[in-house]
């Protein structure tokens, strides 16, 4: 059977214009007839006409064509050939012609007499639904586009047009001249025009001439339907069919995945630059200036034109996201800015210490960050004047409504940017995600969003009223039953809802195309949404850790004391609940190695949320946080960084008690440092004096100065541009802040007195050895630490003993205290929260010169 388009009798007969005119001026004639014979006198002088079916030569020999004609109780013949046709001709009759072939000549001949014909899958169709034969003034040879409204746009050649317009009209399909709402399909032949671009906005499936045709040739398929998204899919429109697209400002990681996504929406790709090249697409955060003048024909898109086209599943509109170079350069915050080159020492220290005050007003978080409109009710007391003297509990206090208050914004994100969108109804190109994908994914975030809102509140009423003796456990005491409930589901199913992002981001580049404009947006601060979920599994630990610390800054006799116990081991409770089946215990193992190889590591850097992250072997550069040239190890967790040096005498090896004997310990430990101390980043610059070095700006809660933390990497497998953001992402967690960037800053080693000259000769190795020597002497004779009273005693206490008279036992512990001074002095606290004595043990040029945060 030729699958050909009609004859040229047929189609001088068929209409281009608007086919749904004409559909209705035959159902007005129809009903009208219909009036007419309604009325008695003209029941009594017409004749009532009786449907009777032609089996037309073939189709007279379909048995199974013949059983549907006796279910639906129609009388029919059977017609050999053309001639038989007057012979059958009775005006008793309304004949109704089957055909099997509505290219060959019988077809042709009762198309020029205007007979009614239709085709075999038509009368399956209706024996199978026990439903009457359709009146169609078409002939109709089958129903696959029954109820669908067809427009065409973008055909030069009117054969063609004549060819695709018959097809759609002998299944069952309607033709608009004009695109509107009432269009269900527009068949595209180019992406150009203002139908294409009426249906791109109105959502109207945009459909390829092929779609006609595979639909035809599947004409006898009962059952079929031309619309469903199996089928249609298949035929769409890519959205950059016609297009050629250049990338300008990628990194080579994201250029080839925006290549292959061009290919797979039916685009082609090629070097910027090239003439043929249709779209110029811009990464606008970095291309300030484009290298070449573009010509009229080429459109410079930004990158969200690019996934806005694969979102929508169509070319968008390239007017909305033109990009504009922009006329004065952004301003960039820099250290490098406030280099310092003067010879003099004087003037190096007091510019020294403007820059640090400068990092500092831009480091300093405000009490009342600025909210999200829906979390944000109580703006009138950003105005509230902070008290004069704040005390460590308050600083704790404020730093626990900070991070409580940058969480409940990223969460507001979370809800807002992606889940609210994705489960809009009347999405175009149809729903991004499924149902049961969304809820799998966002899971109970809109719940503990709630619960969070109002712990916010509560803490921003009482930092706005500030009383020391004010509790702040009894607020978590308050939501403790409300954590329980929210928490679990989420934590529990976290690594489902990660593996549902993942998986639905590689079959699905709608989707894809939605995060990626998403994660583009300022309020992500280019975060993933897989890294924007993690925030919860981390935020109750985090909690914990800072009412741990708000404890030990709180006096015995505060009530708040005991309850922010209680208000602790709720959390602990809470946490109970979450994960238990789901530790990692590689994790675990590599914590337990960390503390075995660092003598003096603090035991509560065990705890079954943190995690090793990365270790770095370091060169301290400064005084801090030990002597300049010491090896240094950094340890980075998920929340704290440890901080420990290299032993200079290994006595012994560890004996565990499953009798392993493990190496002794490599490491002494310095400082185990919560991340949310750490203010600021600093890339330094290299130079001829200074390689792979970069600093910390630390500035603890108890302190009222910023301490300056210099490094030179010496672990050549990991880059310290790779480092320094690890460094900062982690930071930004823990902190609750989306901005992760805006913690690195960009320094000349100039400006901190940093570097690195002379580091590994043997001359500096030989001062560095002399200097501990002679610390160590100065140690053994110093008496600066002791008390004087202490020591007033222990003379008193000798000379009694000259006289003498035995010692008492008061006098003899005061004796073993002064001997043991000396050694006890440089003994570092193993507390996570409060700073260890290295920042106390000598008063440095560069601490004296730091000014506060606040």
């Amino acid at each position: 059977m030729a699958d050909n388009a009609g004859s040229t009798s047929s189609t001088e007969r068929t209409s281009l214009a608007d086919s749904s005119i004409f559909d209705s001026k035959v159902t007005e004639t129809s009903k009208e007839n219909l009036f007419i014979g309604s009325t008695s006198y003209v029941e009594e002088e017409m004749p009532q006409i009786e449907t009777r079916v032609i089996l037309v030569q073939e189709a007279g020999k379909q048995e199974e064509l013949i059983k549907a004609l006796k279910e639906i109780k129609v009388p029919f013949v059977k017609m050999a050939s053309v001639e038989e046709f007057e012979s059958l001709d009775s005006p008793e009759f309304e004949n109704v012609f089957i055909v099997m072939n509505f290219q060959d000549a019988v077809f042709n001949e009762l198309y020029k007499n205007d007979c009614r014909v239709i085709g075999p899958p038509v009368v399956l169709n209706c024996a199978q639904k026990g439903e009457p034969l359709p009146f169609s003034c078409r002939p109709l040879y089958c129903t696959s586009m029954m109820n669908l409204t067809l427009c065409f746009t973008g055909f030069r050649k009117k054969e063609e047009l004549v060819r695709l317009v018959t097809l759609v009209h002998h299944m069952g399909g309607v033709i608009r001249k004009d695109c509107n709402s009432k269009v269900t399909h527009l068949v595209a032949n180019c992406t150009q025009g203002e139908k294409f671009r009426i249906a791109v906005s109105l959502g109207t499936p945009i459909m390829k001439p092929e779609w006609i045709y595979k639909a035809w040739e599947r004409r006898n398929e009962q059952d079929f339907c031309a619309s469903v998204d199996d089928f249609r899919n298949d035929f769409k429109v890519p959205p950059f069919q016609d297009c050629i697209l250049s990338f300008l400002g990628f990194s080579d990681e994201e250029k080839t995945n925006m290549e292959e996504m061009t290919e797979m929406q039916g685009g082609n790709y090629l070097p910027v630059g090239d003439e043929r090249c249709t779209h110029l697409v811009v990464e606008e955060n970095i291309v300030k200036e484009l290298p070449f003048e573009p010509s009229k024909k080429l459109y410079v898109v930004k990158q969200e034109w690019f996934w806005g086209s694969i979102q929508m599943d169509a070319r968008a509109g390239e007017t909305m996201y033109l990009y504009e170079k922009a006329n004065t350069p952004e301003l960039k915050k820099s250290v490098s800015l406030l280099s310092l080159n003067t010879p003099n020492s004087n003037r190096k220290r007091r510019r020294l210490k403007e820059t640090l005050a400068q990092l500092s007003r831009e480091t300093d978080m405000s009490p009342f960050p600025p909210q999200t409109p829906k979390s944000c009710t109580k703006s009138s007391k950003n105005s509230t004047p902070v008290p004069s003297k704040q005390s460590a509990r308050w600083q704790v206090a404020k730093e626990l409504y900070q991070t409580e208050s940058n969480y409940v914004n990223i969460l507001a994100t979370i809800i807002q940017l992606f889940q609210v969108p994705l489960e809009e109804e009347g999405q175009r190109g149809g729903p991004i995600l499924a149902p049961e994908e969304i809820k799998t994914i966002f899971g109970s975030i809109p719940d503990i969003f709630d619960v969070h809102t109002k712990i916010k509140d509560d803490l921003e009423d009482l930092i706005v009223n500030w009383d020391e003796s004010k509790s702040i456990g009894d607020i978590f005491l308050k939501y403790s039953k409300d954590l329980v409930k929210t928490y679990p589901p989420f934590v529990n199913f976290f690594e489902m809802s990660k593996e549902t992002i993942i998986k639905c981001e590689k079959q699905k580049p709608r989707f894809h195309a939605f995060l990626k404009i998403n994660q583009a947006k300022p309020e992500c601060g280019r975060q993933s949404l897989v890294e924007l979920l993690i925030r919860p599994v981390q935020r109750l630990p985090s909690v914990a850790l800072l009412l741990n610390d708000l404890k030990k800054h709180t006096a015995e006799e505060n009530p708040d004391k005991s309850t922010l116990e209680k208000a602790i081991g709720s959390l602990k409770e809470v946490m109970t609940h979450i994960n238990e089946d789901k530790r990692k215990t590689e994790a675990q193992k590599q914590i337990f190695d960390v503390v075995y190889e660092v003598d003096g590591c603090p035991a509560n850097l065990l705890s079954s949320h943190r995690s090793l992250v990365q270790r770095v072997e370091t060169i301290s550069l400064g005084e801090h946080p030990c002597d300049r040239g010491e090896q240094v190890t950094l340890f980075l967790f998920n929340d704290c960084l440890e901080i420990a040096r290299k032993r200079h005498k290994v006595i012994g090896t560890f004996r565990s008690p499953h009798g392993h004997t493990r190496p002794p310990a490599s490491l002494k430990h310095i400082h185990l440092m919560p991340l949310s101390q750490i203010k600021k980043v600093l890339d330094i610059r290299e130079t001829e004096d200074c390689h792979n070095a970069f600093a910390l700006l630390v500035r603890p809660p108890t302190e009222q100065a910023n301490v300056l933390l210099s490094f030179q990497m010496t672990s050549e497998e990991l880059p310290k541009e790779n480092w320094l953001k690890m460094l900062c992402r982690h930071v930004a967690n823990t902190i609750c802040k989306a901005d992760a960037e805006n913690l690195m800053y960009t320094a000349d080693p100039e400006s901190f007195e940093v570097n690195t000259k002379d580091m590994d000769s043997t001359l500096s190795r030989a001062s560095r050895a002399i200097k501990k020597t002679s610390k160590k002497v100065t140690r053994a004779f110093s008496f600066s630490k002791t008390p004087k009273r202490a020591l007033r005693r222990a003379l008193m206490a000798s000379q009694s003993s000259v006289e003498g008279r035995s010692p008492s036992s008061n006098e003899k512990h005061v004796m073993s205290r002064l001997s043991s001074t000396s050694s006890l002095a440089g003994i570092p606290s193993p507390s996570l929260v409060s700073l260890p004595s290295f920042f106390e043990r000598r008063s440095h040029t560069l601490s004296r010169s730091t000014t506060h945060l606040i």
